[in-house]
Parts: structure tokens; C-alpha cells; sequence
């Protein structure tokens, strides 16, 4: 025999929800049920009732689904002490008519920084451009110290040409005079 005493146990019983409209029609019947139960109440007292529970029943009416909501079941002592979070920011609903679209924006800091890294990448452009910055001398002194060389090795270049194309006159003219004695 199982250490369980039966075979099976607990686990895997069929288990049974309640859909939110089952939950909806509870709170319903409670709701009336909690209703007359006020109205037999006052209905007993006649005019000797509390003026209070008459106005209550009057305006249960129409604000019973904000008492709900407001007056919840409390744990413990909260319902003896009223305890707020002062760190705890209340969320406040704004209407679109409230909403200012036009004010200026606060940014986080990652965009305040992203937009700070851009504008000096630009600025650092412009100086590189007109030449004023560190980088663009060295650049444009490079820049200056090849012209000179490729200029010197055309002129040298040339001076070859020049010097070959001599040659070879002296030595069609050599050969033009022996061909002729």
C-alpha cells in the first residue's frame, strides 16, 4: 500500500473557475441583499429611524459604486490608522484639453547627452574644415609636404624626357653624318 494511504492523492482533481461574470452576479446579489436588509431596517424604525441610514439610502443610489471602491475591506489597523506613502506619487489623470503640447519638453539625460554629442561633432566638423583644429593641420601640412614631392618627381621626370630625347638627337645626327662621308 502507498505511504499516501489512498491511491491517487490530491494532484490532478478536477478543478473549477469562476468566470468574471459568475463574480459579477455574486457581488450583485450581495449588493441587493445588503440593500434590503437596510430598507427593512428603516421600514421597522418608521420615523424614529436614523436620519443618517435615510440619507444613506437616499444617496446609496448613486454613489454605491464609489463607496465600493473607496471603502474596501482594510487588513489589520489599517482601518484604525490612515497611512500614506510620501514617497508614493499619486497617478493624476490629465484631459486632453489640460495637455500642453506646445511647453518644452523635459529630456532624459541619455538624450540630453545624445544631442550634446551631436552639436560637438558638428562644431568639431566646421573647425576641421576651415583648418583650425590640431588634426587638420597635420592633414593639410601632409597634404603640402606630398605636393612637394610628386612636383619634384615630375620636374626630375621631365629633366629625363628631355635628357633621353637629347640622346637620342645627338645620336641620329652621329649617324646621319657617318652615313654621308
Amino acid at each position: 500500500m502507498p505511504k499516501g494511504g489512498r491511491k491517487g492523492g490530491h494532484k490532478g482533481r478536477a478543478r473549477q473557475y469562476t468566470s468574471p461574470e459568475e463574480i459579477d452576479a455574486q457581488l450583485q446579489a450581495e449588493k441587493q441583499k445588503a440593500r434590503e436588509e437596510e430598507e427593512q431596517e428603516e421600514g421597522g424604525d418608521g420615523a424614529a429611524g436614523d436620519p443618517k441610514k435615510e440619507k444613506k439610502s437616499l444617496d446609496s443610489d448613486e454613489s454605491e459604486d464609489e463607496e465600493d471602491d473607496y471603502q474596501q475591506k482594510r487588513k489589520g489597523v489599517e482601518g484604525l490608522i490612515d497611512i500614506e506613502n510620501p514617497n508614493r506619487v499619486a497617478q493624476t489623470t490629465k484631459k486632453v484639453t489640460q495637455l500642453d503640447l506646445d511647453g518644452p519638453k523635459e529630456l532624459s539625460r541619455r538624450e540630453r547627452e545624445e544631442i550634446e554629442k551631436q552639436k560637438a561633432k558638428e562644431r568639431y566638423m566646421k573647425m576641421h574644415l576651415a583648418g583650425k583644429t590640431e588634426q587638420a593641420k597635420a592633414d593639410l601640412a601632409r597634404l603640402a609636404i606630398i605636393r612637394k614631392q610628386r612636383e619634384e618627381a615630375a620636374r626630375k621626370k621631365e629633366e629625363e624626357r628631355k635628357a633621353k630625347d637629347d640622346a637620342t638627337l645627338s645620336g641620329k645626327r652621329m649617324q646621319s653624318l657617318s652615313l654621308n662621308k
